[in-house]
């Protein structure tokens, strides 16, 4: 398995609006040099989110996650995978179980990621693609996204 644990200082109704909003989480969960593009964002078990990153040189890699579980505001648990142009999942690329925690902090919320991997051998695979810098990237976006939508409730989004 792999853990990230972030704390952010707004409510958990901020945070969890950030992944359930598509055109929120579509600012933060591709790197910066990997954009997203959500065209499908049905977060209720049995759901379905359909996306893609467009990398510098305009190739695509299209993802999806399937909502296994969905706790609004406390968390929910998706399989996320590699798609192909379809849409379908990508039978030469690994899939993963992911579960998002969401909880009530001193000074905000915290986010807790856990993802876990089939084997040593995918997690292996992954990371060598990239994985864990490209979430590293992904993840140190997310503040901007919240403080801009802070900034914006609190009636200074025109400033």
């Amino acid at each position: 398995t792999l853990t990230v644990v972030a704390d952010f200082g707004v409510p958990v109704r901020r945070l969890w609006d950030a992944y359930v909003d598509p055109r929120q989480i579509e600012k933060f969960w591709g790197p910066p040099e990997w954009p997203a593009t959500f065209t499908r964002h049905d977060v209720a078990p049995g759901g379905r989110s359909d996306y893609y990153m467009t990398g510098p040189d305009g190739e695509k890699s299209a993802g999806f996650w399937e909502f296994l579980s969905v706790d609004p505001l406390r968390s929910f648990e998706v399989r996320d995978g590699f798609a192909t142009d379809d849409g379908s999942p990508n039978p030469d690329m690994p899939s993963m179980r992911m579960v998002f925690t969401f909880e009530e902090t001193d000074r905000g919320s915290r986010l807790i990621t856990t993802t876990h991997f089939n084997s040593v051998e995918e997690l292996e695979q992954l990371v060598g693609m990239g994985m864990e810098d490209g979430m590293r990237a992904a993840m140190g976006q997310i503040d901007e996204v919240l403080a801009d939508l802070a900034s914006f409730a609190a009636g200074r989004g025109t400033e």
